[in-house]
Parts: C-alpha cells; sequence; structure tokens
C-alpha cells in the first residue's frame, strides 16, 4: 500500500495533532456522522486504533457499514490530513494492554475488563494530506497573484495516496 517512510511521513502529520474526526455511515437515518477520537498509538504503520465503547452507535455503524474517514486538522500548522480504510471492532487483549493509559481509563472506569471496552482497528487504504510551507500573508499574496494571472496558487505541498 504505501512505502514505510509514507507511512512516517502521516504519521509526522497526525501524531501532534492527536485528535482526529471518525465519519462513519449511519445507514439507518441515512446521513454520514463524525465525531472526535483520540490517538492512542505511539507509531503508525498503516493502521490506526482507538478505544470505544462497543455499546455505542459508532460500533453498530461500523457492523453494517466498514468503510470510514478520519480527519485531522491543525489549522494553526496548517496541517490537514483525512485518511480512509476498513474498520473492524476487536477485544484483542494484547491491544488493550500496549495501548491502555491514564486518558481511557478516565473514559472505562471499570478498566480494562470492562464489558463493553472494544479497540476500533482502522486499516487505512487511501488518504491526502495538505501541508502549506508559508505563513498567511505570503498565502494571501499568492491568492491575489493567482487571481490577477488567472491560474491556481501553488499553497504547499499536497499528495493523494492508495487506491
Amino acid at each position: 500500500m504505501s512505502s514505510p517512510e509514507h507511512k512516517q511521513l502521516i504519521w509526522n502529520l497526525i501524531k501532534e495533532i492527536k485528535f482526529g474526526m471518525l465519519v462513519t455511515h449511519d445507514d439507518l437515518e441515512e446521513k454520514l456522522r463524525g465525531r472526535p477520537m483520540s490517538l492512542v498509538q505511539d507509531e503508525y504503520d498503516g493502521t490506526i486504533y482507538f478505544f470505544t465503547d462497543r455499546t455505542d452507535a459508532k460500533a453498530y455503524e461500523i457492523k453494517r457499514d466498514r468503510d470510514v474517514c478520519l480527519t485531522f486538522a491543525d489549522k494553526d500548522d496548517q496541517t490537514y490530513v483525512s485518511l480512509s480504510g476498513k474498520a473492524n471492532l476487536t477485544e484483542d487483549k494484547s491491544l488493550i494492554d500496549r495501548y491502555w493509559n491514564k486518558w481511557v481509563a478516565a473514559w472505562f472506569p471499570k478498566g480494562k475488563d470492562d464489558p463493553t471496552l472494544a479497540m476500533l482497528e482502522i486499516k487505512i487504504q487511501s488518504g491526502e494530506h495538505w501541508k502549506a510551507d508559508e505563513n498567511k500573508l505570503v498565502q494571501l499574496f499568492k491568492i491575489a497573484k493567482a487571481n490577477l494571472t488567472d491560474s491556481e496558487p501553488e499553497m504547499g505541498d499536497h499528495e493523494t495516496f492508495g487506491k
């Protein structure tokens, strides 16, 4: 899918953002639904993990439609990432032990043995990322220049990957 170097690039873009929006398809109400999720891992190998409650709406939505989208945005750093993949709920105790932390414990006061606790595993298949290199003043200049010359402004790095 993606090279180890590219996976490291994606990780470098999202690891400091920490929170992403998970978008699922709620086919009962025929709408897309997003909610914030917190990264728990300390590296990225093509899979993103989140803790979740197996009785939550997103768990049911994922059981019916495994296609999801994750978005990460840091407006101050002008970094934007969109990742699409297949989600799966797992009760893998080794994953739970590996990623358990005080933040997660606050959401699951019954601990690692909480019967509603699960891991959401998302295998990333494709995505895009954008990273502006210049400050906002330079960007405004480029936009004004593009408007005057009837061209598109060059606003930094953009890449699409996957299928």
